[in-house]
């Protein structure tokens, strides 16, 4: 399995995430990998809580990185990202908001077998459903990642 690798900022992230996921978001700035990168809310469409906006965000980065731009063999569904620590730093009259999530994920191919062997299974005698989600949380990859956003203008 090669390793996830961060999204080239070539393209405008607003760009990408429109062609990607028909998300017409206004942001700016990068992918959020680091300060300098972060990723700039312009505006809160539609008032949304900030972190449900920065989540979805996030999602989109995580699918992009998991799913989108990896070989078929290598891609990864079941995928949820889930807020384990957030800080704000104001720093050069810019505010931050670092969000750390845990992502966890199973190669298409193994979820789509489990999913097959609980619908075969399910209601029968034979079917270990313990053994089954104990199976399932093995084959589950677990990655905690940092997302950084500037919310200076939506604050």
């Amino acid at each position: 399995m090669s390793p996830f690798v961060q999204i080239p900022s070539d393209e405008p992230v607003k760009e990408v995430l429109k062609a990607a996921f028909d998300a017409d978001l206004p942001l700016s700035g990068g992918w959020g990998y680091s300060e300098a990168l972060a990723t700039v809310i312009d505006t809160n469409p539609d008032n949304l809580p900030l972190s449900q906006l920065e989540h979805m965000i996030a999602s989109m980065r995580t699918y992009l990185e998991m799913n989108m731009t990896r070989e078929e063999k290598e891609r990864y569904g079941s995928i949820n990202l889930n807020e384990t620590e957030r800080e704000t730093i104001q720093k050069d009259q810019k505010i931050y908001h670092k969000v750390t999530y845990e992502i966890t994920a199973m190669l298409e191919s193994h979820y789509a077998a489990f999913i097959n062997a609980y619908k075969e299974g399910y209601g029968t005698e034979s079917f270990d459903m313990e053994e089954h989600f104990r199976k399932r949380k093995e084959a589950t990859l677990i990655r905690y990642e940092p997302y950084w956003f500037e919310v200076s203008q939506v604050i």
